[in-house]
């Protein structure tokens, strides 16, 4: 068996685990809206038409912030079709997914949704079809307290007190050829920066998000990021990066390495970054908004197409996640935060039915994906500082990545809790590795829990009818000896340790 290990101090910190790293995305895209979130007549829905066993499942899986209403949707979207009296509100057909949207759910409906779930709101501007004017329009309606056309009109809505939504993303994927309004880097450039002025002439305390590439193999990317900074930075705040990892063909070791992408792409759209503040001379640092990522089976929605008939909230991407899609998604969480000093933000796309970590049937029930494990079990410990820890592996080959290590590993520790959470997968998707860490350095450990999300058949999924085929098992394996904390990791999981110290 190989053997692997990792060296952890508390002295050594990367940044404060940032509580937006475990944020969501809901896209009036097939059901993540209307028959996810949303089902007026559902035997838990509560008289705004809210599903409760979808916002019980929201709560347990630890979602902060969530990034609303697109996405591609957003970019043809007219915020004020969704607001006002529902029975005066147009039906339109919505290009990016071919599908009919009533309107039946809009800013405010996603407001109160969002003060019942206990998130933080991120909204998302059309810079595609509209522009500056519609976007400040939107801001004063939303967080203007009253006496303005706009904020007494939500007002009269029902929402008398102003949303006071604090992050905004300037448009989505604007670099995109599939993407309603699509522009050049310059084109978009002028116009985020135009717009975050504008906006900052309302509330100069607003976080902006600047539209970053929408994948890193995009054609433009990098020099997309560059000049787009070059226009924004001194009036916005993050970058945003969208990633989308699948398995292809039989290839399970890549796919296993999918984080190295995700951390090959954050160290070049910081690197970017720091270049333009540089030939600005600013001591200013942009960070990232990573507000779309997961696992998503593009391709077989390539393949399918989109729908033919125009229809309400259609199945779209309804991926039924695996166990190796769950140990693929603890590996991307653990990329995210070992970079917390600049990724500040993150939304997993998306949260319901829609490449999701909560499945919902009509008039039935909801349950927990695969994917839906680690998110929560991370999101729940992963307190209070991110450790700057080292792993010393054995390398594995992958066709994609090349030679990476067999271990991906983050550590956090709270210390007014004396809590330490390591998160660990194990890459190789055939042998065991038999893994330690001294803890010396935290004085005296006990062992507190440890999971894993494994399983002999790496593609179980969870079912309406077996809903908890895959869920986190105890790692019976593990043990502190000492200072040492030990564990044979089975191949392909991801696990995780939480040690309680004395110090």
């Amino acid at each position: 068996m190989q053997r692997a290990k990792l060296s952890i101090d508390p002295a050594f910190v990367v940044a404060p685990v940032n509580r937006r790293v475990f944020g969501s995305f809901v896209e009036h895209m097939g059901r993540c809206v209307y028959g996810g979130i949303f089902e007026p007549g559902h035997p838990t829905a509560d008289d705004a038409g809210l599903r409760g066993d979808v916002l019980a499942l929201v709560r347990e899986l630890g979602v902060t912030a969530v990034r609303y209403p697109g996405g591609n949707f957003v970019s043809g979207y007219k915020w004020e079709d969704g607001v006002g009296p529902v029975e005066d509100r147009p039906t339109r057909l919505d290009p990016a997914w071919r599908t009919i949207e009533t309107n039946a759910f809009g800013l405010n409906e996603f407001m109160e949704w969002a003060t019942k779930a206990d998130i933080e709101p991120i909204m998302a501007m059309n810079l595609g079809t509209r522009g500056l004017q519609e976007a400040i329009d939107l801001l004063e309606y939303a967080n203007h307290p009253q006496g303005t056309a706009l904020s007494d009109a939500r007002i009269e809505h029902g929402a008398k007190e102003p949303h006071d939504i604090r992050m905004w993303c300037l448009g989505n994927e604007m670099d995109g050829p599939w993407q309603l309004g699509h522009k050049t880097a310059e084109e978009y450039g002028r116009l985020a920066a135009e717009t975050a002025r504008a906006m900052r002439q309302f509330d100069k305390d607003l976080e902006l998000v600047a539209c970053g590439s929408s994948g890193r193999a995009m054609p433009t990317f990098g020099a997309w990021e560059a000049t787009v900074l070059e226009h924004t930075y001194d009036v916005v705040d993050l970058i945003s990066a969208h990633a989308y990892y699948e398995l292809e063909g039989d290839d399970v070791a890549s796919f296993l390495a999918s984080s190295v992408n995700m951390d090959l792409f954050i160290r070049e759209v910081v690197a970017t970054a720091d270049h333009v503040g540089a030939k600005l001379s600013s001591a200013k640092k942009i960070n990232i908004a990573f507000d779309e990522w997961n696992v998503w089976y593009l391709r077989e929605l390539q393949r399918s197409g989109m729908p033919e008939d125009w229809t309400v909230a259609p199945r779209l991407s309804e991926d039924a996640y695996t166990v190796l899609d769950a140990v693929v998604v603890g590996s991307l969480l653990i990329t995210l935060l070992r970079h917390s000093d600049r990724v500040t933000a993150a939304c997993q796309a998306q949260l319901v039915n829609t490449i999701s970590s909560i499945r919902a049937e009509p008039n039935g029930p909801a349950w927990r994906q695969s994917i839906f494990h680690p998110f929560a079990l991370t999101a729940r410990h992963a307190q209070g500082q991110v450790l700057d820890l080292r792993v010393d592996a054995p390398t594995l080959d992958t066709t994609k990545h090349g030679a990476v290590s067999l271990l991906d590993s983050v550590a956090t520790y709270d210390a007014d809790e004396g809590t330490l959470a390591v998160f660990v997968v194990n890459r190789d998707p055939a042998q065991p590795v038999a893994f330690s860490t001294d803890l010396r350095a935290f004085g005296e450990v006990t062992l507190g829990d440890a999971v894993m999300v494994w399983d002999e058949d790496l593609f179980a999924v969870n079912t309406m009818d077996d809903p908890d085929r895959v869920v986190p098992q105890p790692h019976r394996s593990a043990e502190v000896v000492g200072t040492s904390l030990q564990a044979e990791l089975p191949p392909a999981s991801w696990s995780m340790f939480v040690v309680q110290v004395s110090r």
